[in-house]
Parts: C-alpha cells; structure tokens; sequence
C-alpha cells in the first residue's frame, strides 16, 4: 500500500475556484474519511486524487510518486462509486474480473484473485449470478470485490453505502472496518454522513465551501472542534448552542452571561482581542445537559417533543429565550410534551466559541 499527499492543491470549473489550496497526507495503511455537507468539495477531492478530474494547481503524490500527470489506470487506485456500475449481462465472476481480464492477466491468477476476493466479502456463492439476481448490499461487495481484485495502492469509496437501507448501511460499515483490517490497505471514503465518519475512520477530514476545517482523530472532533461549524457537524445529534456575552476574563478562564441570564465561568484560555462584552456562543452536547436540574448550572424550559428510542430518550426543550435546546436522557425518563423542566449542565463539558466562531482552547478545570 501507499501514503497519499495533497500539496497546495485547487480546483476551478470555469471561473468558479471550488477546492482552495488544500494541504492533506493520508498515511499508509489508514482509514481517511473526507466528510462535509453537499458541494463542500469532497467527492471532487476524490476524483482529483483518482484522476477523474484534472486539477488547476497543486501537486498530488501516492507512494512518493507524483501522479497528477497520470491516467487512472496507471495511478494504482481501485474507485468504488455510489452506484454499483455492475455489467448487467455478466455474472458476478466476471463483473469481478472483467478489469483484469482487459490487463491481460493471466487466467489462473485471474482466478486466484477473483476466488479469494469472494472469500474475503462472503459472496463465493452468488460468482454464478447476475447483478439482477443479488440485493442492494450483495452488488455493493461485487463492486467492493472489483476493486480488491486490481490489488491496488489506494482504495477510494465515494458515498458506497447511499443507496443501501439504514439497517444494511450499519451492517457494511462494519464489514468495511473488518475489510480494512484484514487488508491493511490505505483507503479514503467521501461520505456526508458523519456518524459514518465517526464509527469507521482512523483519521477524519472536515471540509466545507472548498476548504479544509479541521483534520484528526474521531474522537478529536468530538472532544475538541475548532469552530462552529465542526461542532455542530460532528455528533448526532448535534451541538447545543446557546448565545451570550463575555462578562469577565482572566489568563485561564472566561465567565459568560448566556442570553437566558445564566453566568458560569468556564476554564478557557481566551483568544486573541476577546474583551468583556463581545458576543460569544457556548456549546454543549445533548448528553452533558440533564433532565434533573443537576449541575453547576440550569436552563429553564418547556419540552415540546420526546423521542423514545427505548435505551434512550431525546427531550425537545424550548427556553425561556426561545432557544431550542436537545436534552438526553434515560430511556425510562418519564416526561412529556408541554412540561416545564430545569436543565442542568456542568461547565466542564462546555465549549466556547468567539465571535467568529472559531473555538477557545478548553483547559483542565
């Protein structure tokens, strides 16, 4: 396998500049997930890096080897697209084949291939049938398969599981996870779906209107996000957000005023021109508010939605400021539209965000 860079790299169509100098290594071996709302510029990172679009500036390395000037098929990538793009009238071993069969390989590595991808992704009993004969997750393994086959460098996955049910796309994720351990390949998947981006990557790339906004660990965006945007992206569901202003400032913390009037003080070392008074949004996920008033601080409200999931509720709860905030609790909470709560929260699990959006850096209280 191979690591993949991306140096100083834009993409224009026209006159409209959609990728501005991203700067990006993908190590060898790891599981990179481009992730970002539509038109954020993923998918056509992924066909830069594929060579299914030609880039305007930038340079683009796969094992230490500048490709940009390369066709796709000289790159050493396999592409698994949203759709299946199956051959209809082929069955499914020689759909798996067919790219080898056009490289003139030999018959018996041919076979080896083939069989031994099968294996890999359980489907040796479907080699016979054609694409109308399988389900929507058993042409997505053949179209998994096509690309194992080619043993290729880097394997690329745009939106693979869209068109799958939700149950089945939970199912494939782990059959992804489990593929990439077993080959110990270098993969990079586009999805706009975040918690695939949470469950299934070892590195997470962030990108919005073109730009990169935050690459790291799963687990860093969760715990860490850089601004607003990834705070609210990343986790499902997403950031509560409250407005305030800063009412005090010291080298190692910032109290804040929210729009409801309630103060805390946060352990936070602010950013650079943050004076009191300046407006400021504080964040904090549905998990670290409670339905009991308990913590260091509480919000009013009044529940206007419940979602029972059975190990777990969600309250839907509009504030005095009418700010709606999502409230997580235990499944057996019982609570129902039109009461009035108080939400308690403590100040350690709380993010704060400048007024342009980016975060303060979070201190150990």
């Amino acid at each position: 396998m191979a690591d993949v860079q991306l140096k100083n790299v834009y993409k224009s169509f026209g006159d409209t500049e959609v990728l501005h100098g991203v700067d990006l290594e993908v190590i060898d071996n790891e599981f990179a997930v481009f992730v970002g709302p539509s038109g954020c510029g993923k998918s056509t990172l992924l066909r830069l890096i594929a060579g299914l679009e030609d880039l305007t500036a930038g340079e683009i390395s796969i094992g230490n080897e500048r490709v940009e000037h390369l066709p796709p098929a000289k790159r050493g990538i396999a592409m698994v697209f949203q759709s299946y793009a199956l051959y209809p009238h082929m069955n499914v071993y020689q759909n798996m084949s067919f790219g080898l069969r056009l490289a003139k390989v030999s018959k018996s590595e041919i076979d080896r291939r083939v069989r031994e991808a099968a294996d890999i992704l359980q489907i040796e009993d479907y080699l016979e049938r054609k694409p109308k004969e399988l389900s929507g997750g058993q042409r997505q393994r053949v179209a998994i398969g096509r690309a194992i086959v080619r043993e290729p460098k880097v394997f690329l996955f745009d939106e693979p599981l869209s068109n799958l049910d939700a149950k089945l796309r939970v199912q494939m994720r782990i059959e992804l996870t489990k593929l990439h351990q077993r080959l110990n390949a270098t993969m990079i998947y586009v999805t706009h779906d975040q918690v695939e981006a949470m469950t299934m990557a070892d590195k997470i790339v962030v990108l919005r209107d073109g730009y990169v906004e935050q690459v790291g660990k799963p687990l860093d965006f969760y715990y860490n996000p850089t601004n607003l945007f990834v705070a609210g992206f990343i986790g499902s569901p997403a950031m509560n957000f409250v407005a305030g202003r800063i009412a005090g400032l010291s080298d190692n913390s910032v109290e804040v005023e929210t729009e409801g009037g309630v103060k805390l003080t946060l352990p936070c070392r602010p950013e650079d021109g943050a004076q009191a008074g300046a407006p400021v949004t504080l964040g904090v996920r549905p998990e670290h508010l409670n339905a009991e008033g308990e913590g260091q601080s509480q919000i009013k409200g009044e529940v206007f939605a419940v979602e029972r999931l059975g190990g777990e509720t969600y309250l839907y709860v509009r504030t005095e400021g009418e700010r709606e905030l999502t409230v997580h609790a235990a499944g057996d909470k019982t609570v129902s539209a039109g009461e009035s709560i108080a939400i308690g929260f403590d100040f350690n699990a709380c993010h704060l965000f400048g007024n342009q959006g980016n975060a303060f850096q979070r201190l150990a209280a």
